[in-house]
Parts: structure tokens; sequence; C-alpha cells
């Protein structure tokens, strides 16, 4: 399938548009389309299998689509590669949290900083002035400024999910995938993080994938509802916790 991009909308920021992609001829996703504003937090929700985190994978390059058009700002990422796509302005964080676990809560977020990204910025990164600002604007904002001498290992689960949020935030994407960022965490650490995640949407977009109703409720300014790799139902999630056929597929149960 393929997309007139000269008819197509430019203004969002991220366009999915007849999506699908088939695994020995199981679609797990099924010529999916929505739409993702600038400085919006789009919390994707479903049943077990219904395709939610292979959009993600999608999207980030790490699975290819069979058919379908993804755009982020006006950029096709079905053509491009992984590494591509991150330069592009586009951010993943998985389930579990990826962060190097020997090292304090500052050199982690370091070693996110943009410049140390190719070989030549590698060799030639210092930590300057620049550098220290910059975790120290983020490490406040993820609630961890008291602990950049702290090592990884030893900071809660909670915190272990905002250091990593932090070191995509270090990297400034434009588009910011979450799945299930509040998995496994206390009440106090979901309700700062629906306050961090209302903090990053002044400057950046953000896609939840969550089964927390409570935490989508803080957080979600549009909700998409994925059923057999399709949209069941979108909207506010006033909308979507009354749809009979959301009740009936997942929030019911």
């Amino acid at each position: 399938m393929t997309f007139d991009t000269e008819t197509a909308p430019k203004d969002f920021l991220l366009a999915v548009e007849g999506l699908t992609v088939s695994f020995d001829g199981f679609k797990a996703v099924n010529d999916l389309s929505f739409y993702v504003d600038e400085n919006e937090i789009r919390v994707i929700i479903g049943p077990n299998g219904a395709g939610k985190t292979t959009v993600l994978d999608l999207i980030c390059g790490r699975t290819r689509a069979t058919s379908g058009s993804i755009r982020f700002r006006g950029k096709e990422l079905t053509t491009m590669k992984e590494h591509q796509i991150v330069h592009a302005g586009v951010g993943r964080k998985f389930q579990n949290p990826s962060i190097y676990e020997d090292l304090t809560v500052f050199e982690n977020l370091e070693l996110s900083f943009p410049r140390g990204k190719t070989v030549w910025g590698s060799l030639a990164f210092r930590r300057d002035r620049e550098v220290i600002d910059r975790v120290e604007e983020i490490a406040e904002m993820i609630f961890l400024k008291d602990h950049l001498d702290t090592e990884a290992a030893i900071l809660s689960h909670g915190q272990k999910q905002w250091l990593e949020i932090g070191m995509l935030l270090i990297q400034k994407p434009d588009l910011l995938m979450l799945d299930e960022p509040v998995a496994g965490m206390s009440v106090a650490e979901r309700v700062k993080t629906a306050e961090l995640l209302n903090t990053i949407i002044k400057q950046h977009s953000v896609i939840v994938i969550e089964h927390d109703m409570k935490f989508v409720e803080d957080i979600a300014h549009r909700v998409t509802v994925l059923h057999q790799g399709k949209v069941l139902s979108e909207g506010s999630m006033d909308h979507v916790q009354h749809d009979p056929k959301v009740v009936e597929v997942y929030l019911g149960h």
C-alpha cells in the first residue's frame, strides 16, 4: 500500500497509515492508522496480544512493516534503519530498564549525551560545563539530582525507570515511546512519573503503552485502544471507558 505524500496530512508529528505486519500469515498489526500531535501524550491500551508493543517495534525500526506508512516530521521511517530513526528524533524505552548498573547516575546520563555518539565524538568527548549543566538539568527533572553520585544498581525500581527516561531525554528526541513505564512501581512513584510525563510534553511528544488505568487517566490526552492489531476505539479516556466495545473486550475483564 502506498500513500500520496502530497495529499497526506503534514501537521502531525507522527502519521501511521495502513500499517500492517504479518508473521507467518498472522497479522499482528492489521491496516492500522493513527496520528500523534506535537506535545501530546498518546496512550495505547488493549488486551495482551493486541499488537501494542509491535507498534512501537515498527515505529523504531526494530520490526519491518509488511505494508503501510510511518511518517515522522514528513520522513518515511519504514525505509530507515534503527539508528537513523533515533537520529531523526525518536527515542524508545523498553519494559525493563536498560541502564549501566555499575555506573553512577551522572555517568549513565553523561554516557547518553549526544556528542559521544559518533567515533570522533567519543574520542573528543570532554566533561565540560555544557555536559555538566545538561546532566544536572535532566537529573532534576527525573527526581535524581540528589543521587548523581549513586550507583545505578542501588536505585529503586522506579528510580531506574526514571534514569532510563532521563537517558532518552538528554538526547533531545522529539518523540519518546515508553512501554509500561510504571509497571512494578509504588503508588508514590506512579504519581511522580505522571508528573514527569506532564513536564516532558512541554518540549516533546510521548507514546505510552500502559495497563494501569488510573495512571492512564492521569496522563492521557488521547487513548488508542487496540484489539487484534486494529484500532477498536480512540478518543479521550472518558470516551473509551464508556465505549461498549472496549468494555466487552478489555476493561470488562
